[in-house]
């Protein structure tokens, strides 16, 4: 069995044009995680899809019970596929996930999904201090504007700070094409 297994974060409907809240490139990037989910089926790796759903129906997103909090079909599990729900940034804060990793002898983490400066960034941190060797398709990945202070700072500014932040002690930074070539 392959020690290899790809995460795929959050790739959850309220992300998508007429969700609750939309991503910047959401589309694409989820059509490239579509493409790293496929590889790795077709090398016998493991695919651990995680949802969020937010506890209460206040939340901005990702309420219980809402067609917002399903997985987009372009990257639907298949069955077998684990999916990891969860209430927080990071996808190994109250869950099975590690447990699931070392239960399978997962040596390498590759992640994809949303939202790049919030939960593949909790991801990946918390991937690499647990020791897994941890790959981050950056091209998989999508975020949205953000604002600070009165400055609005652009999706693809925040993404390429997030992917610059992970690469430098974090994680490898690949796009797909490099990653399926591997």
């Amino acid at each position: 069995m392959s020690k290899r297994a790809v995460v795929v974060i959050d790739i959850q409907n309220d992300y998508f044009p007429n969700g609750k809240y939309e991503l910047v490139g959401i589309e694409k990037a989820a059509a490239n995680a579509a493409k790293v989910i496929e590889a790795a089926r077709a090398k016998g790796e493991r695919v651990i899809h995680v949802q969020h759903i937010f506890p209460s129906q206040e939340a901005p997103f990702f309420t219980p019970d809402s067609e917002g909090i399903e997985i987009n079909p372009l990257v639907a599990p298949r069955e077998g596929e684990a999916v990891v729900v969860k209430n927080y940034p990071n996808p190994f804060l109250k869950t099975d996930l590690k447990q699931m990793l070392d239960a399978d002898g997962i040596e390498e983490v590759v992640v994809v999904g949303a939202m790049s400066h919030m939960c593949i960034d909790a991801t990946t941190r918390a991937s690499s201090d647990f020791g897994y060797k941890t790959t981050v398709v950056q091209d998989a990945c999508a975020t949205r504007d953000l604002e600070f202070g009165g400055v609005t700072v652009p999706a693809a500014s925040v993404h390429a700070a997030m992917m610059s932040a992970l690469g430098f002690a974090y994680a490898t930074i690949v796009d797909t094409e490099a990653y399926i070539q591997q």
